[in-house]
């Protein structure tokens, strides 16, 4: 099972989130274009391409305006989410109305990320605000077509990927929960069997692909899970329960845009502009990246943050990128990055800036948090650059003067791999260090638990109390979910995990 998930992290990480995003709508659009031409969807093909050929060319023209007016270089995976998005909650049409609508909801969804937005961050998710509008012009009509029999193996196989890849599969279980219990309970009471009910809100109901690819929008999201599962079932509920309110009626796209506002009160309530302060070399093959917020970044050790950074020739890996945050919270905000010899275009942008330079934080989520009772013992186990979010943590314990019973033990690939030495120092815990060699010299507090694979076995032999511990685990997929399930074979009971996909 765990070489399975490997294997699914290792393929998924090499597309970015939004590429995969567009990967999986593009086939589910291209199966919706055979199945009309063959009579199992009952809709014209024609009306499909030219919906889809609206919203796309609609969608780059709103988003170069916008990036003339706002000057900024426009996000194109980002805009081609959004058309994708509208193709499947708009009617396809070839009547010249319904596709000025189908126009008008383009824009509208471009235009909401710059003028629905509080301090740089947008409120609402593009297509839900998007469809809304072009819904209650009276241009178009919200019917989710998506919602068919024949689509649904291919919208759950997708929705899987872009739910494991974003790690967040509990956002989508708590709202389908939530809402397919919801419709089923509303059919009863009008005579239809409760299975039969239930059977119909996951085949005729747009639930699936509505948490799969709209709920989970990244940035409208809250930052902690907890949160974000409160707005799932929130949402769940105003999505099945009908009402009217003048000319607000209760739509899926109107129950997100309520969930959106909820969001938005519990998170980052602005943009995050960063200068380049400066880099650092680490060890022979990371770095450090410092920048100063223009503005106080709220966020908790041991979170991570996503950055925006255009730049030429970019890859397949595209302009985003997400990091665990090295640093405390308050003043400047510090990354580590491993940067092998043939990194992606992001990496080489990130070496080139100058001082002074803007990069943009488009969000901060996460919670790989220390526990808020201080009297619990830790141990934290990180591989290479996965000590980056225990950095952040440490550091704020400095700061703050907060006692804990911590053991790191750090797994790097030679002693001059050690990153961040410095901090480790000050935090004053027990460091035990896992390397090839042994390290010519180690601080007061030190050890080298010698040579070998970061395994559970090895964890018992250098922290004999580890199964009384809360245990932390940070790294690449692979070592986290092995090293995760052999801790609880060992009988350790409490395990948080931070895994780096794609980085």
């Amino acid at each position: 099972m765990i070489a399975l998930t490997t294997r699914l992290d290792r393929l998924l990480g090499r597309v970015t989130m939004y590429g995969l995003v567009i990967i999986c709508l593009i086939v589910i659009a291209v199966a919706a274009l055979v199945l009309m031409a063959v009579g199992q969807i009952g809709y014209s093909p024609l009306a499909l391409l030219a919906s889809a050929s609206v919203l796309l060319i609609f969608s780059y023209l709103a988003n170069g305006f916008a990036g003339l007016i706002f000057r900024t270089r426009p996000q194109l995976s980002s805009t081609a989410i959004t058309a994708l998005l509208l193709l499947f909650i708009l009617q396809p049409s070839l009547d010249p109305l319904r596709l000025v609508g189908a126009a008008l909801a383009a824009v509208v969804a471009v235009l909401a990320k710059y003028l629905l937005a509080v301090r740089g961050r947008h409120i609402f998710n593009p297509a839900a605000i998007g469809a809304f509008v072009a819904v209650l012009t009276g241009l178009n009509f919200s019917f989710w077509w998506v919602a068919t029999p024949v689509l649904l193996p291919l919208v759950a196989v997708g929705g899987f990927l872009v739910l494991w890849r974003t790690r967040r599969i509990p956002l989508a279980v708590v709202f389908l929960v939530v809402a397919a219990l919801g419709i089923a309970v509303r059919s009863t009471l009008f005579g239809t069997p409760f299975l039969d009910s239930l059977g119909t809100a996951f085949v005729s109901y747009p639930i699936v692909f509505f948490a799969c690819f709209m709920l989970d929008e990244p940035l409208t999201l809250p930052p902690r899970r907890w949160q974000q599962l409160l707005e799932a079932a929130v949402v769940g509920v105003i999505f099945v329960v009908p009402f009217s309110f003048g000319t607000f009626t209760s739509t899926p796209e109107l129950a997100l845009l309520i969930g959106n506002l909820l969001a938005f009160f519990f998170g980052q309530r602005r943009g995050i502009r960063l200068d380049f302060v400066g880099r650092s070399q680490l060890t022979p093959t990371s770095w450090q990246f410092e920048f100063r917020p223009h503005a106080p970044v709220k966020f908790l050790p041991g979170q991570f943050m996503e950055l925006s950074l255009p730049h030429g020739k970019t890859d397949a890996r595209g302009w985003r990128r997400v990091f665990s945050i090295a640093s405390a919270p308050g003043g400047d905000i510090r990354f580590g990055m491993r940067l092998p010899e043939r990194s992606s275009s992001f990496k080489a942008a990130m070496l080139a800036l100058e001082p002074g330079a803007v990069v943009t934080g488009t969000s901060v989520s996460g919670d790989f948090l220390l526990p808020k009772d201080p009297a619990k013992p830790l141990l934290l186990v990180a591989a290479g650059i996965g000590i980056t979010p225990f950095v952040s943590q440490l550091e704020h314990l400095s700061a703050t003067g907060e006692k804990r019973d911590i053991v790191l033990l750090y797994s790097v690939a030679t002693p001059d791999d050690i990153a961040f030495g410095d901090v480790l120092r000050a935090a004053g815990c027990r460091v035990v260090v896992l390397s090839p060699t042994s390290p010519a010299e180690l601080p007061a507090g030190w050890s080298w638990a010698g040579e070998g694979a970061l395994t559970a076995e090895m964890i018992r032999r250098a922290v004999p109390d580890a199964t009384s511990r809360t245990t932390y685990l940070s790294g690449p997929p692979e070592l986290v979910a092995g090293l995760e399930r052999a801790l609880h074979a060992d009988g350790v009971k409490w395990i948080v995990t931070d895994v780096f996909i794609g980085y």
